[in-house]
């Protein structure tokens, strides 16, 4: 079984995706200019803009948008776990999931298990690769998941003389 970990990522492709590894990485530290920044443009609810309102919502303070929680989480998984040469696109991700508030200070980190890696019926170039993801805290308590589809090239076969 290979070991992503030491397959750089501008050398993995779609037969080092193998069902069951399991890649962790991260931290990453939630900043808190960065929560309100990024609420501010795209998720200006006061629980994330507002730190004295956010003190009198459900939250008792100031929390990350959850689509903030997903930039930070693609992030990780571009610096350390998608290929850099055969990632061809994702139509998609199923079951996402925000479990507990991310607050600034937090540290991310992400567990991304391999559930499925199968060859693609209709295109023999590639493979597709499931991918269970969960993002912990720094006690380890998941405050988000979901469940991702990516598109893996295929390893090129060696020019033949």
């Amino acid at each position: 079984m290979t070991d992503l970990h030491n397959i750089p990522l501008n050398e993995r492709y779609f037969e080092d995706y193998r069902e069951g590894e399991v890649l962790e990485c991260g931290p990453v530290i939630v900043e808190r200019e960065e929560v309100m920044a990024f609420a501010r443009r795209y998720d200006p609810q006061a629980f994330h803009v507002d730190p004295a309102a956010a003190t009198q919502s459900v939250f008792g303070g100031l929390i990350a948008s959850g689509w903030h929680t997903a930039a930070l989480t693609m992030r990780l998984l571009v610096d350390n776990y998608i290929s850099h040469v055969a990632s061809l696109s994702s139509p998609g991700v199923d079951e996402l999931r925000w479990l507990a508030p991310v607050r600034p200070g937090d540290a991310l980190s992400v567990r991304a298990r391999v559930v499925e890696a199968r060859a693609s019926r209709s295109k023999p170039d590639r493979g597709v690769l499931r991918t269970q993801i969960e993002v912990l805290n720094q006690e380890n308590t998941v405050v988000m998941s979901l469940l991702a589809t990516n598109l893996i090239a295929c390893r090129p076969e060696p020019n033949k003389p």
